[in-house]
């Protein structure tokens, strides 16, 4: 079996190469400087002979997207498409990444895949826009939503919050009443090489066991690596940023669950995993 990966030199897609390598499968992780999603001949030339696409290029930076609204639908959108595009041409098995975001936030209970959408943000617009892209342009491929990535190889929230506890001169503020399932990426590439194993189409929820707010999150944080500088909990209204997040972004994954049996680990667990693994590239 061969996986190509585009995006796959990503915060995710080097986590997923890895795991898919150490068991077996050939994978081929594409940077965007080799597979730019943004230009079909190069997406039809670097997927060619790959028995599984898993799409991980995306332009993630969620603020910067209210204003940089042409990279981001240009990537978000478009590249999705031309993706799925070029798959189904090539008789090729995907999977895309999707995102929380396409929801409004406002549900009392954890989101299944079949509730309606309602993104607050240009990017997840871009993201719910994505994702019908790729599935008009393939009926058959996968849309696996996650949540609230963290890894030992791209910019996130858990580092975030270590390097301000590291560098505060008064308390650092985080906010309280904004939930979700913080994912660490080892844990969701395993998920997503169940995925591969199983037969599935259309949108799927992977993320970590239990949820938190990033209040709690950051907590956790400072808890494990022996902090004591003091977190302070704030309302989303004393924080504004230029994108408006969902309050519950948390996801259900039982259908994940139902078709390939596993659940994934808690986010505590990944804090600990993602703690453990950075630890021990420090020392190396």
């Amino acid at each position: 079996m061969i996986v190509t990966i585009p995006g796959g030199t990503g915060m995710l897609g080097r986590d997923l190469a890895r795991v898919l390598a150490a068991a077996g499968i050939e994978v081929r992780a594409l940077a965007s400087t080799t597979c730019d999603v943004r230009d079909r001949a190069s997406v039809a030339r670097q997927i060619a002979g790959a028995d599984i696409v898993i799409n991980c290029a995306a332009f993630t930076r969620v603020d910067d997207a209210e204003t940089e609204r042409e990279i981001s639908q240009a990537v978000n959108v478009a590249g999705a498409g031309t993706v799925a595009a070029c798959c189904a041409e090539q008789g090729i098995r995907m999977f895309h990444i999707g995102s929380d975001y396409v929801f409004d936030g406002e549900s009392d209970r954890p989101y299944r895949e079949n509730d309606a959408t309602g993104p607050l943000s240009a990017y997840g617009t871009d993201k719910l826009d994505g994702e019908i892209a790729v599935l008009d342009a393939l009926p058959t491929a996968t849309v696996v939503r996650t949540q609230a990535l963290f890894g030992v190889h791209g910019r996130h929230f858990v580092r975030a919050i270590m390097a301000a506890c590291g560098r505060a001169d008064e308390a650092v503020r985080v906010i309280e009443d904004q939930s979700t399932c913080p994912t660490y990426t080892g844990h969701l590439a395993v998920a997503l090489q169940h995925l591969i194993a199983v037969e599935c189409s259309g949108v799927v929820h992977a993320s970590a066991s239990g949820s938190c707010s990033w209040y709690e999150l950051a907590c956790a944080i400072a808890a494990r690596t022996g902090s004591e500088w003091p977190i302070e909990a704030v309302p989303t209204s004393a924080y504004p940023t230029p994108a408006r997040r969902p309050l519950n972004a948390v996801l259900d994954k039982s259908l994940y669950e139902s078709l390939t049996g596993h659940c994934l680990p808690s986010w505590r667990e990944g804090l600990d995993a993602y703690l453990e693994e950075a630890h021990s590239r420090i020392d190396a």
